[in-house]
């Protein structure tokens, strides 16, 4: 008689929920956002009201009328004249994200405002889009081999890579849209150029290049694609506007389009809301993706935030923390998009934090971002 063996089956049956990874949670479009407690996500209400309180005390020293602002403080450069686009500015007003959720809010955070430099790190993420699409090969690669006009020709320009443009290390060298380039040497009007990638300047007119540069590649305006590929897919309002100046047309097979200005230096720039810079600012937190959209790569998240070797704190047109060196009051891994007025997109990756202000006093921006931190109590390892 043969022996009967007997085999136990254990049946074990897993669902989605317990496969796959929760997603972190972003919000639906629009309205669609949801609120918690601070007490409820590891934050102190008490303390949050202080940083609130702190902002709406030390108020932007700059005149709500913008343009007359600018005007004032472009007088003491060699070519001042505003060529685009100004608007008032509002309030002070703010908005901090945790772990997506929004645990504290003030102001008028639905106004669209100028953002100055803050549209730098914006024009960034077009870059990103740019690359994702392997429309830039390699961020090392000359310009010149992509933009089909005389504008890296030279012998300054030729050498100038993506990768200098958006380090600010380019030191290009011509003028665009009425402004040569040393009408920005914010080091020094007179100076001699260096060699491309040697030295850092903070240069509006070659951020103007490099969004001039980006719009040759794309062949399709700029804000279009942000507005396709970026702000609808993050639930965005469609209230932001992103300008160029007067007379930064252009001809592309054939279609007229603007070449967007990268701040508010000689006016336009990005122009949005609170609430869309917050979701732009949990992009970037969430590496990339929006739920489980995948917006921007992991690569270019990388390259944006690597520090530049001749300016440690700055990156991709992003601002970083490194060594503590531009907030000691604020943690290691923070970077932030900045613009003049004061406005900023703070990002706190340690403790999934998005702190988004408009209108402050400069100098008091570190201290309103401790204050905030301060906030996250001990039980979140601080």
């Amino acid at each position: 008689m043969k022996r009967l063996q007997h085999i136990l089956v254990v049946l074990v049956v897993f669902t989605p929920s317990l496969v796959a990874q929760r997603q972190p949670y972003v919000p639906g479009p629009g309205d669609a956002w949801e609120r918690k407690r601070p007490e409820a996500l590891g934050m102190s209400a008490a303390l949050l009201d202080s940083a609130i309180a702190f902002h709406v005390a030390n108020e932007s020293m700059f005149d709500r009328d913008l343009r007359a602002e600018i005007t004032r403080r472009n007088a003491r450069e060699p070519h001042p004249a505003l060529i685009g686009p100004f608007k008032e500015r509002g309030g002070p007003n703010g908005l901090v994200l945790r772990n997506g959720y929004i645990v504290a809010e003030w102001g008028d955070t639905r106004r669209v405002d100028m953002t100055f430099s803050v549209t730098k790190s914006f024009l960034s993420a077009a870059a990103g889009l740019v690359f994702d699409r392997g429309l830039i090969k390699d961020v090392h690669h000359p310009v010149k081999q992509y933009v089909r006009d005389d504008t890296f020709n030279s012998p300054q320009n030729a050498p100038i890579t993506w990768h200098m443009l958006l380090q600010q290390t380019s030191e290009w060298e011509g003028t665009l849209w009425d402004k040569p380039d040393a009408a920005d040497r914010r080091r020094g009007y007179d100076r001699q150029l260096q060699k491309p990638g040697t030295f850092w300047e903070y240069n509006d007119v070659r951020v103007n290049v490099l969004a001039y540069a980006l719009l040759q590649v794309f062949r399709k305006p700029i804000p279009q694609i942000l507005n396709d590929e970026l702000m609808d897919p993050i639930g965005a309002s469609d209230t932001w506007e992103y300008h160029g100046y007067d007379n930064s047309d252009v001809i592309i097979d054939g279609m007229r389009m603007k070449s967007v200005s990268g701040g508010g230096h000689w006016g336009g720039g990005w122009w949005v809301s609170t609430r869309d810079q917050a979701r732009f600012g949990l992009l970037f937190l969430r590496n990339g993706m929006w739920g489980e959209r995948r917006i921007l790569s992991n690569e270019w998240i990388r390259l944006g935030l690597t520090r530049c070797d001749i300016r440690p704190v700055y990156g991709y047109l992003w601002w970083l923390n490194t060594d503590k060196q531009q907030w000691p009051q604020a943690t290691e891994r923070t970077f932030a998009a900045l613009g003049a007025g004061t406005n900023a997109i703070v990002i706190v990756p340690e403790y999934d934090l998005v702190i988004v202000v408009r209108w402050i006093n400069t100098a008091k921006l570190g201290e309103l971002i401790g204050k905030v931190l301060a906030a996250v109590n001990h039980t979140s390892g601080e």
